[in-house]
């Protein structure tokens, strides 16, 4: 049997300011991206042959697309709105948890805290297509829970 992880074997649950634990898009995530982003620095020095390197970390980012079957996903784009806007308490914090459950038991989590979003879109692509959203967020700092 593979122990490959499949994405039927991940869920995205959010806690919002309020508080509200929503598995975002129920109406079905169709992809999941997750980034841990880093940068290699690179530096000449006289007398040596080769570049020092270091490296620095900048943050997470992802995105996410799914399809929508509920209003619950307009709540979310006014409570980002909100907060963008000042309009919600300063300590309005988003935060996402990724868990991850491998064929031989393991589960590990991945939590991000205090999340921002980027644009909010609703695609509705015709007729015959559900209608989807993807939302691109990024935050200081992930944590990895086993």
């Amino acid at each position: 049997m593979s122990q490959r992880i499949k994405g039927q074997e991940v869920r995205v649950t959010m806690v919002s300011p309020t508080g509200n634990v929503e598995s975002i898009g129920s109406g079905g995530v169709s992809s999941f991206e997750l980034e841990f982003k880093t940068e290699i620095l690179s530096e000449g020095y006289l007398g040596e042959t080769t570049e020092r390197k270091d490296d620095i970390f900048k943050g997470v980012s992802g995105r996410m697309e799914f399809h929508l079957d509920r209003q619950s996903y307009f709540g979310f784009v006014q409570q980002v709105v909100d907060r963008s806007q000042r309009r919600s308490p300063a300590g309005a914090r988003f935060n996402v948890l990724v868990a991850l459950s491998f064929p031989n038991g393991e589960r590990p989590r991945v939590l991000l805290e205090d999340v921002f979003f980027g644009p909010l879109p609703v695609n509705v692509g015709g007729r015959d297509e559900y209608v989807s959203a993807n939302v691109e967020f990024e935050c200081a700092q992930g944590r990895f829970l086993f």
